[in-house]
């Protein structure tokens, strides 16, 4: 076998990829646009979070003050214990409805295609407009049903019930997030070989078998996209708060951002500051865990 000569063993060194002009025509608009609607404004709010500023006129530096209140505020904890779970509750509910919906329209059923389109429509309505519209439903026609009925629960609205009005929350904000989640599930269930599951039948295997041994084993790595980003998603919940319950009653269903938004509008621009930057940071982490936990899983 014949030793390699001195110029076989020097390191190759790779060449340096030539990057097209175009690229950066498309890039550095966008870096610049995203600084500066982003990037520099959180730079300034962070800042202002050590500061005493009402958004307007004077102000000074008041060091960690604004954090330490913010632990001690009964509205603010109250905010994030709501948002939180509500987050967690609505996560659960839109996951099972969608995996389930997921599984049937991927089986062997008429109308599968128009079926999909149908469930897909919640999707493309806007939130405030689907909150006013749930809202009349629960403020009027499902209180009447309720009466008919004799369930003396339903007799009353559900968004003036502060032990309830979650639960509408839920279900709206569930309503308009299934589609967007189904359609995920939909293209995971459609990448499993269908190879797998003739195996399994010829092995005797019963369909819930196959479902719990083949189908959710398969597709876990959508399960836990579609949980994660459900989570940061319901976390950040607004629109369909804002025009269903308006943080009401009283203050029950007032989420974190409702309180920041609250806050910006009655003079607490640095103290709620301080809130959006803990809720920036809690976001972070999330995302880092949606990192860890689908990195090396294919999708």
């Amino acid at each position: 076998m014949s030793t390699p000569t001195a110029g076989q063993t020097q390191a190759v060194r790779p060449r340096r990829r030539h990057v097209e002009p175009l690229y950066w025509w498309f890039l550095v608009p966008s870096l610049i646009l995203f600084t500066l609607a982003i990037t520099i404004p959180g730079l300034v709010g962070i800042f202002f979070s050590f500061t005493d500023s009402i958004g307007v006129g004077d102000w000074r530096f008041i060091g960690l003050t604004n954090y330490v209140a913010l632990f001690s505020d009964p509205a603010v904890l109250q905010s994030y214990l709501f948002t939180f779970g509500f987050a967690i509750a609505t996560v659960l509910v839109v996951n099972v409805v969608s995996f389930m919906l997921a599984v049937g329209l991927t089986s062997r059923i008429r109308l599968k295609t128009p079926l999909r389109t149908v469930f897909v429509i919640p999707m493309v309505i806007s939130g405030i407009i689907i909150a006013y519209v749930f809202q009349f439903l629960f403020n009027n026609s499902l209180p009447g049903l309720g009466e008919a009925l004799g369930i003396k629960v339903l007799s009353t609205s559900m968004l003036s019930n502060p032990d309830l009005a979650w639960v509408a929350l839920v279900i709206v904000t569930a309503w308009q997030a299934i589609p967007g989640t189904l359609l995920i599930y939909i293209a995971g269930l459609l990448a499993v070989p269908g190879d797998v599951y003739e195996a399994a039948d010829i092995d005797g295997a019963t369909k819930p078998q196959q479902l719990l041994r083949i189908t959710l084993p398969l597709v876990f790595g959508y399960v836990v996209i579609n949980m994660i980003l459900g989570l940061k998603n319901f976390l950040g919940a607004y629109d369909i708060i804002k025009g269903l319950t308006d943080g009401g009653p009283g203050t029950s269903t007032r989420s974190i951002s409702m309180t920041i938004v609250g806050g910006f509008n009655g003079g607490d621009y640095a103290y709620q500051m301080a809130n959006a930057t803990i809720f920036f940071i809690i976001t972070i982490v999330i995302s880092l865990a949606q990192l860890r936990l689908t990195r090396g899983r294919s999708l």
